[in-house]
Order: C-alpha cells, then structure tokens, then sequence
C-alpha cells in the first residue's frame, strides 16, 4: 500500500513526531494551515474511524486529548476536525484527526464556512434521520 500516513508511522518517512503509543502517533503537519497544527494517526491503516478497533479507538482519542492541552496553549482555541470518508473531504484514506490552533486573525471560520447555505429540513424528515440515528 501506498500511503504517506503508514510510511510515517512505521519511520519510513521522517517527521516531527510529537508524541507516539503502541497504536497511534502524533506529529506536525508537513502542510500546516496555522502554526502548529498537529496531525493524529493510528498507526495501523483504517480508512474510517468505525473500521478501527475500539483499542485503537480509544488510542488514538486519548493521544488526542494528550496533546490538545500543548496545541491549545499556542493560541487559545484549537479546531478539531475528521474528514470521515472521501466525500466528507478526507484526501488522504487514512484515519486522521486535525488538531489546528486558531486565532482570530487566521482567516478560518465556524463550520457553517464550509457549505454555501443553510439546509431546510421537515420535521417529518427530521424525524425519520432521528429514527436511523438514534442508538
């Protein structure tokens, strides 16, 4: 397999890791969108966050918030963000997690940036998402 985030892992390409446990590691971004945005990977190659074990699951979550008090502290404010499957903007299939200090000054915004427009939903169709989400 050909994927940069398994090279990393296994320290075929360098990096500046900031933090690793026996299933996940954590290491600047090579093509950061703010100083010191940080980048979280299980080691193993998953290309979705429910095709992982719950090990690894709980691994990485907890390498998370092991490093997002230091990443905080740069600015104040930290963006945490999963592109969960290509169509959700995920380019690289391997699980990662974003951990980007922000700054009023940064030229990022809420979520809502992301989409053009606010979406109208029925309550009947509202109603039917919360049947199939619902656990």
């Amino acid at each position: 397999m050909d994927c940069i985030f398994c090279k990393i892992a296994t320290g075929e390409i360098p990096t500046k890791i900031i933090t690793q446990t026996e299933n996940s590691i954590a290491f600047l971004d090579a093509f950061p969108l703010t100083k010191g945005h940080t980048l979280v990977i299980p080691k193993n190659h998953h290309d979705k966050i429910q095709n992982m074990s719950q090990e690894e699951n709980q691994d990485l979550f907890s390498t998370v918030h092991k490093v997002l008090s230091k990443v905080d502290n740069l600015t104040g404010s930290t963006l945490l963000a999963v592109h969960n499957g290509k169509d959700a903007g995920q380019e690289i299939p391997h699980v990662h997690v974003h951990l980007v200090p922000r700054s009023p000054n940064d030229s990022g915004g809420p979520i809502h940036c992301l989409f053009d427009s606010t979406l109208n939903i029925s309550d009947s169709e509202t109603d039917e998402i919360y049947q199939k989400l619902k656990c």
